[in-house]
């Protein structure tokens, strides 16, 4: 089976992190974000999957030199100017030649489903096309999706009100579809698929949906690429700290992660944060709940940042809730 794993997005939210590393690319629990992706698409039975690039595609390629992760063979798709969501689906999937019912996962969303139930679901109801939908407490964040009792999709209810919505289920960003809505996005077109694709297939009564309760979490912003980090740690029960980290004497490392070849300074503690593959906390630094690839400085308190590959925290500051190099614009 086929899928197309959508990873050509900017990444803007997750910046300066996605300046030099693309949103998918980001380690959750040091395994990359499209790489959990693609093992999920493996145990339901995907064998090729097709990468819809478009910003820097060329870390993908230097990520995945074989052209392979896992059992997965990779194809690469990389679109001559961003086509939104449909857009890119239609061209990953006309470069790739699919031809049969396939799966598209968005390359920023890492959940506990296993997706051959919304395959399986999808045959037995004949749809045209099935998303996966999730509940969440407060629907008015969302965009919701109303089913009837078959699991027809009836409409959907852009970030209603408290209480308009008659359900609190929303898109959780996997489906499966047939090659028909391929048809429905022209050439070169830049549509959308959550916002103009899908609308046209509630009124033919083609889209079906299958909620579950599986853990799901949208990773493009940085709190909740932190708890996703912070969920992987919980699952093994402990830190997760690559061999190839250099521990300090008397550092201490509280629910975090820390990545390859990092360097944690004698006497730094580090509590709810990641530190990235060569990234640096200094003697005597603490960081709390912070993000960082770049450098921080002997004696500094970081807490709550975001901290690029060229950021730096100079030794001895205090420092809460930055970003540093702040984005453009910020």
């Amino acid at each position: 089976m086929d899928a197309v794993i959508l990873v050509g997005g900017f990444g803007t939210r997750l910046r300066p992190l996605t300046l030099s590393v693309p949103k998918p690319l980001l380690p959750v629990g040091n395994v990359p974000t499209v790489v959990r992706i693609l093992a999920g698409l493996e145990r339901a039975g995907v064998t090729r999957a097709v990468l819809a690039l478009g910003f820097k595609p060329e870390p993908f390629l230097a990520a995945f030199p074989d052209g392979r992760c896992g059992g997965v063979e990779l194809v690469y798709a990389v679109e001559p100017e961003p086509l939104d969501t449909a857009g890119a689906v239609a061209f990953a999937a006309r470069h790739a030649g699919i031809a049969s019912t396939f799966v598209v996962a968005n390359g920023d969303i890492l959940t506990g489903l296993d997706i051959s139930r919304v395959i399986d679901f999808h045959r037995a109801s004949g749809a045209e096309g099935t998303l996966h939908l999730v509940p969440v407490d407060d629907p008015s964040q969302f965009g919701v999706v109303e089913t009837d009792a078959t699991g027809r999709v009836l409409r959907f209810v852009e970030k209603p009100a408290p209480g308009q919505a008659a359900a609190g289920n929303v898109n959780a960003g996997t489906y499966v579809l047939e090659t028909s809505v391929i048809d429905r996005v022209p050439v070169g077109g830049k549509l959308s698929i959550e916002r103009t694709v899908f609308p046209e297939m509630v009124v033919s009564s083609s889209l079906f949906a299958l909620a579950t309760h599986d853990a799901w979490v949208d990773t493009g912003q940085p709190e909740t690429f932190l708890a996703a980090n912070m969920s992987a740690v919980d699952a093994v029960g402990s830190s997760v700290i690559d061999p190839s980290a250099s521990i300090g004497a008397g550092a201490v490392i509280e629910r975090s992660v820390v990545g390859a070849r990092a360097t944690i300074g004698a006497g730094a503690r580090v509590v709810g944060s990641v530190i990235f593959p060569s990234g640096i906390v200094g003697d005597g630094a603490v960081v709390e709940s912070g993000l960082v690839m770049g450098r921080i400085g002997a004696g500094a308190v970081a807490r709550g940042v975001v901290v690029g590959e060229d950021g730096v925290i100079d030794a001895g500051a205090t420092i809460s809730g930055a970003k540093i190099p702040a984005p453009e614009g910020s």
